[in-house]
């Protein structure tokens, strides 16, 4: 009940401080006064989403696959296994060398046909404007003939074909105008207009490959704020809205024209700690933070039961998954690792050793609503051993990160962990020393090591060991405190029909997305 409660106080302090401000505003936006359904407007539907792309550049940023804007040589289904998109089929020729065949009678946008040396000239581009790209998909040639693309890869690399997936590997024009803007892909929507930060505008395309889509319009909204999300799907302003706070999910339950949809994701929340910081170097330094955190509590009841709690980056439930327990919420056994690692109590009751206390900047971010809470809640369990903990709220959390680096110690994160149903892609982007999601400079040599078997692996049981062996690493090292699995919990109303979120969180605009 203690606990409870406690968890109850923060969730309402940090609504009166940080969300009243943003009632008013939502009450302030225009009420869309939908008239849908009358015969005279559109079939439409508008999507809020929690983060905004720093432009449409669809090898630089994901939304444009979200939008239905572009689509990849191959996608995962429902049950994470690879499918073929924009390619019909493949084949690997040797341990280096696949070859796909492009499905015929697909067009661009613009009504240009999606050929072999279409399909060339866009990864070309995408590798040269993507370093993250560059490095994922390790591409030495490309050759075109006719409608077959032919790769060659640097190195043996069995991933090659599930990193395809990934959406910065979207087929575009590369000739268009104003790609930051305005990209030409092959998705059932076009872009009529877009807003930085604000919204994208979309009609359907009327000349798509797979079916003409059910709606004619389509709008993506922008918003980090989830109770602005949550408020506008309550006054009809978006129709589907993803992310949606755990302390808006009764009310929304509750109306009779909106229902939260709430599956499993792919994803994890967790704790990352700052390498490049003195103090974050001590491993017991960061076992003892682990401690601190009371995984049952925030599963429970800061996300209301929508999460699971996490023992490592991967659900125990796939086969790298670790069976282990997880961290026990343990602040005693927490207090005597800091002992161990020279800290004492002083006469502020405050951690404190060489003369300087325990005082640590934890940087959050708001597109998540429930991180900024797991915040409030770590600030509460850490005083009460004798550690400060200063919160920053930042916009941009990745900007935040990358380029203020000797700034923050730690950071509430969330991260696709298998988003291809394999967790090579996580160790490679969170674990090697340059790699585009390591701002916490992460650099251990056992695992580095690992990491370049495992990309030379073919053989998936052995794959799957060398990733469990990764995650025992991780659980002894501690370079991520990982707390839950979330749920992905979006808000919708009942006239969307024929739809439903998926765990990879890729394809959110479809062209069977349809209105009552």
């Amino acid at each position: 009940m203690k606990k409870y409660n406690l968890v109850l106080f923060f969730i309402a302090i940090f609504f009166i401080t940080m969300g009243c401000s943003k009632v008013s505003e939502v009450t302030e936006t225009k009420t869309k006064a939908s008239e849908e359904g009358t015969g005279t407007e559109p079939k439409s539907v508008t999507l809020l989403y929690s983060f905004a792309p720093g432009s449409l550049d669809p090898h630089t940023e994901s939304i444009t696959v979200r939008a239905g804007i572009t689509e990849t040589l191959v996608k995962i289904d429902e049950n994470l296994e690879i499918k073929p998109w924009l390619a019909e089929s493949w084949e690997q020729i040797d341990g280096k060398t696949w070859r796909f065949k492009v499905r015929e009678g697909v067009t661009f946008h613009d009504g240009l046909p999606v050929d072999g040396e279409a399909v060339k000239a866009s990864f070309e581009r995408a590798i040269e404007v993507s370093k993250a790209l560059q490095s994922l998909l390790k591409i030495e040639s490309i050759e075109a003939d006719g409608q077959q693309v032919t790769f060659k890869t640097t190195d043996e690399y069995p991933a090659f074909i599930s990193e395809l997936v990934h959406t910065n590997a979207s087929v575009i024009q590369v000739n268009a105008e104003n790609i930051e803007h305005a990209p030409i892909g092959t998705g059932p929507f076009k872009v009529t207009s877009y807003i930085q930060d604000v919204q994208i505008q979309l009609e359907r395309f009327e000349g798509y490959w797979d079916g003409v889509a059910k709606l004619e319009k389509a709008t993506v909204k922008f918003n980090s704020d989830g109770n602005v999300r949550s408020l506008s799907l309550q006054s009809k302003d978006a129709d589907i809205a993803y992310h949606i706070p755990t302390e808006s999910i009764e009310i929304i339950e509750k109306s009779d024209f909106l229902r939260i949809e709430s599956i499993p994701s792919l994803r994890a929340h967790f704790i990352l700690y700052n390498n490049n910081k003195a103090t974050m170097k001590d491993v017991k330094v960061r076992q003892a933070l682990d401690m601190l955190i009371n995984r049952p509590v925030i599963a429970k009841d800061l996300m209301n039961g929508h999460a699971t709690e996490a023992n490592g980056p991967f659900n125990k439930n796939l086969p790298f998954g670790s069976p282990k327990e997880i961290t026990a919420f343990d602040p005693d056994k927490a207090k005597a690792l800091l002992e161990e690692a020279g800290y004492h109590l002083n006469a502020k009751g405050l951690m404190e050793k060489d003369g300087q206390t325990l005082s640590l900047k934890l940087a959050t971010y708001q597109g998540r609503p429930e991180l900024p809470l797991m915040a409030q809640y770590l600030l509460a369990e850490a005083s009460l051993v004798g550690i400060e903990i200063d919160i920053v709220v930042v916009e941009n959390v990745d900007s935040y990160l990358f380029e203020n680096q000797d700034e923050w110690d730690m950071v509430t994160y969330s991260i696709l962990t298998t988003p291809r149903g394999d967790g090579g892609y996580f160790f490679n982007v969170a674990y090697l020393p340059a790699a585009s999601l390591n701002p916490g400079q992460i650099d251990n040599p056992e695992l580095t090591s690992l990491i370049e078997v495992l990309n030379t692996t073919s053989d998936q049981f052995t794959r799957n060991e060398l990733k469990s062996r990764g995650v025992e690493i991780i659980q002894e090292q501690v370079p991520q405190s990982f707390i839950v699995y979330p749920h992905i919990v979006v808000g919708v109303n009942e006239r969307v029909i024929n739809w439903k979120p998926g765990a990879e969180e890729y394809y959110l605009l479809t062209n069977t997305l349809d209105v009552k």
